[in-house]
């Protein structure tokens, strides 16, 4: 079985789903897609909505294709069956840590793996495709920077890695 690694934000509409979908193409290039798997999910949002046009855009941009992608609003299973969980604010992480902390463990802010400490700024509701392209580099980049880390914690969970 796979280990699964779960990204987060509020609505699952920019931020978490390009994380998703940069993090499995890393999985792909590294021929680790067959150990680890990758999920999204939203603290706030309703099932079933595509992913934001911009988003959409600027994956694309990048050779990715997000199109597929719906909506989920992210449950206390989803946390527990995880491997781990990756959060894109320190809000998210709050939340999750004041509802299930017992899984404590596994809830990760993403620039804490790659050695730094901050949010990535949610571009949500900007009509900038710039801001969208600015806030995929800076998943991008910290998915590249922190990605061994990510395996590591992932593959702890199962046993993996």
């Amino acid at each position: 079985m796979a280990a699964t690694i779960v990204f987060v934000c509020t609505g699952n509409l920019c931020r978490s789903p390009m994380a998703e979908g940069i993090f499995r193409t890393l999985l792909q290039i590294d021929g680790k897609d067959s150990l680890y798997g990758a999920r999204s999910a939203g603290t706030w949002t309703v099932d079933g909505q595509s992913a934001s046009a911009l988003a959409v855009e600027a994956m694309r941009e990048m050779g990715l294709d997000i199109t597929a992608h719906r909506t989920h609003h992210l449950i206390n299973e989803d946390v527990d069956r995880a491997s781990l969980v990756v959060v894109m604010g320190r809000d998210h992480k709050e939340a999750l840590l004041a509802e299930i902390p017992q899984e404590r463990e596994k809830i990760v802010l993403l620039s804490e793996l790659a050695g730094e400490k901050h949010d990535i700024s949610d571009p949500y509701g900007s009509n900038s495709l710039q801001r969208y392209r600015e806030c995929a580099s800076e998943i991008d980049r910290l998915l590249r920077k922190g990605y061994s880390r990510i395996l590591e914690l992932a593959g702890m969970e199962k046993g993996e890695d």
